[in-house]
């Protein structure tokens, strides 16, 4: 009998692998590592690079003591197209015909190099006429496919399943159709990618060229350390108000502001397209740079996030300490309304923005060589 596939994600800088079983109504962790990348990454077409990363590839396999040879990809948003679409009610024959189409008005490249598939998200019970079906579409360059089956195969695998990272994550965080509507934010390495979901239905999603390396450029420019050491910073301390006289919040603001403004987008979008429906009751982080530091409670500040874990007795020490640290970001200044507004979104970035001018105001500014030496 066909064991069950672990999952690998090959990301620029490490390479993830994760190896589930069944157990009862749910999954049972066998194993997961995370392994540094090959230098060059899958970005190399040379062979010699290509061996490395499945020489990678056998290693986290073999001290993650995963013995299936089967895996399901997770390919890079930043290198695929995937689009949440409206059209027409129409066949599944009809679909196939009409979808080629519907691809050329969304995908900016020749349809010649990518990899086109499709799947029905919801289509209309029968008589709703006035209606249309939801449909999710993603491409995928044909290279990146080869490239992608052929170090497997060098590792000595089988590719099970290939799937973009978004949809990996949604159905990994969103169990049930019981889920309210939620937004899940994925801030990777090189981009952060927004995925709506609601009923277990993604219908929306797209992502932005930014993400943790960004904010380590910023902190590395901003106090003239290499890369590795812009890390640490960032890991370490995050956004914290007070972090290195203010610079570090100082240095990371413009990048975090553009993220939380396609994210404000995305919720308006919603409440705008869904009056009559819910509105968002949670936003989801994921990816590696979701651990930064602060990051909820500045979430909680400029956005209106703190209503759904609240509601949770079992979530309420953790939300205590987020909405401390969203209070010591705006002063008591924070407003939580019941659906997301342009007006209330600016009054929270004003106010974000003057309480963390007064706090480097307030802190004298002093040389970090290493983050011992950071005051917190």
């Amino acid at each position: 009998m066909k064991t069950l596939p672990f999952g690998l994600d090959i990301g620029a800088h490490s390479v993830k692998a994760v190896w589930l079983n069944r157990e009862n109504n749910g999954f049972f962790l066998k194993s997961a590592l995370t392994y540094p990348a090959p230098p060059r990454g899958m970005a190399s077409e040379s062979p010699v690079d290509q061996q490395e990363m499945a020489h990678v590839l056998r290693k986290i396999v073999s001290e993650g003591k995963i013995t299936t040879p089967y895996v399901n990809i997770a390919l890079p948003e930043s290198q695929v197209y995937t689009r949440v679409i409206e059209m027409p009610v129409l066949s599944d024959k009809e679909l196939a015909s009409a979808i080629y189409w519907e691809a050329e008005q969304q995908i900016p490249v020749p349809l010649s190099t990518i990899s086109i598939d499709w799947s029905v998200l919801r289509r209309p019970q029968d008589g709703q006429i006035t209606e249309k079906m939801t449909v999710l579409l993603v491409g995928a360059p044909s290279s990146l496919l080869e490239k992608y089956q052929k170090i497997v195969s060098l590792a000595g695998f089988v590719i099970n399943s290939i799937e973009t990272e978004v949809l990996s994550v949604m159905r990994a965080l969103i169990g049930t159709k019981q889920h309210p509507p939620s937004l899940v934010l994925n801030i990777g390495t090189q981009t952060t990618s927004l995925a709506i979901v609601r009923e277990q239905i993604m219908i929306f999603t797209y992502s932005i060229p930014m993400g943790g390396s960004a904010i380590s450029r910023a902190i590395a420019s901003d106090f003239g350390v290499d890369i590795s050491k812009a890390d640490e910073y960032k890991k370490l301390y995050g956004i914290a108000p007070n972090a290195g006289g203010g610079r570090i919040g100082k240095a990371t603001e413009p990048i975090l502001l553009s993220i939380f403004t396609e994210v404000r987008k995305a919720i308006v979008f919603y409440a705008e397209k869904y009056k009559s429906e819910s509105s968002i009751q949670q936003i989801l982080l994921s990816g590696a740079s979701a651990k930064l530091p602060w990051l909820d409670a500045f979430f909680v500040a400029v956005l209106r996030v703190g209503r759904w874990l609240q509601a949770h007795p079992a979530m309420s020490k953790v939300t205590s300490k987020i909405k401390d640290r969203a209070d010591r970001l705006l002063g008591k200044n924070l407003v939580i309304p019941e659906r997301e507004t342009s007006s209330v979104f600016l009054k929270n970035i004003s106010a974000y923005k003057k309480k963390m001018q007064e706090s480097r105001e307030g802190e004298t500014e002093e040389k970090i060589d290493k983050p011992e030496n950071m005051p917190g």
